[in-house]
């Protein structure tokens, strides 16, 4: 499986230069290629397992001070059912998610049914990525819906998690699944059998957060992503101008050329500590 997700990731980083310097050629933004529409991206924000669960409240209260539109938070065992009803008790309206990145097996089905009671967008990944099976079978069980992130590797594993109703939605990150045009085919999948889809995100600098954007734009990511802003997780990113975000808690898609941000080449450079060249012959 790492072996996979390796191989993925190198093809979709060539293959999305590849998509930039096409879009350029053509003098058009990336979306235009894709067949997006969406200028306007509602955005979440991801926030893992904190000291305390007033700090986790307070966090909340930041970001969603700021204009997140969705908060997803991390869950394991010791830190679920109990932290989202206190959540709750603060934000009875706020729309949450939980991503449990496959802390629980199926013996825990009956402890996962609790989160029904606290209207949740959805439960991420609750069971290791191999368990298709099971998920299916929890999702027949909760009323929540089950969405599938580390599990989505391919179009086949999409189809087969599909046909078994092991999940509600679809988490997608272009680079676990191969690149731009499988992402692009997942989507398309997924919207034939009515399952949205949203974007994920894997800590990408903005050259990465760039392409997620333009991703984005298609019709069916209808539920908030991680595409956060520049300074959510860097200093200073390594393109310009940064991605920021609008007060309402939306990104605004870019109308340049490609993916419509410059690399910051003096902050790449400062930051380089080794460089290699290869020739030819």
């Amino acid at each position: 499986a790492a072996f996979v997700r390796g191989h993925n990731m190198a093809r979709a980083a060539l293959e999305a230069a590849l998509w930039d310097l096409e879009a350029k050629k053509q003098g058009v933004p990336l979306y235009k290629l894709f067949g997006g529409e969406r200028m306007s991206l509602p955005t979440g924000i991801s926030l893992g397992i904190q000291p305390t669960v007033e700090q986790l409240i307070e966090l909340i209260g930041k970001y969603s001070g700021v204009g997140y539109q969705r908060i997803k938070v991390k869950i394991k065992h010791g830190w679920d059912v109990d932290v989202v009803a206190e959540i709750r008790r603060h934000y009875p309206g706020l729309p949450l998610m939980v991503d449990a990145n496959c802390a629980y097996t199926f013996d825990d089905a009956d402890h996962l049914k609790r989160f029904d009671e606290y209207r949740l967008m959805m439960i991420e990944q609750p069971f290791s990525y191999e368990d298709v099976v099971d998920h299916s079978r929890l999702q027949a069980r909760i009323a929540t819906p089950v969405c599938l992130d580390e599990s989505i590797e391919s179009v086949g594993i999409l189809r087969a998690a599909l046909s078994l109703g092991a999940c509600g939605i679809v988490n997608i990150k272009q680079g676990r699944v191969g690149g731009p045009a499988l992402a692009i085919r997942v989507h398309d999948i997924c919207r034939d059998s009515g399952v949205p889809v949203w974007c994920g995100g894997m800590l990408e600098t903005g050259i990465g957060r760039a392409l997620n954007i333009h991703l984005a734009t298609l019709e069916n990511f209808s539920i908030p992503g991680d595409i956060s802003a520049s300074d959510r997780y860097w200093e200073e990113d390594i393109i310009d101008p940064p991605v920021t975000l609008e007060p309402d808690g939306t990104l605004q898609v870019p109308q340049g050329p490609g993916i419509g941000y410059e690399p910051n080449l003096g902050r790449i450079e400062a930051l380089t500590q080794r460089v290699e060249v290869f020739k030819r012959g």
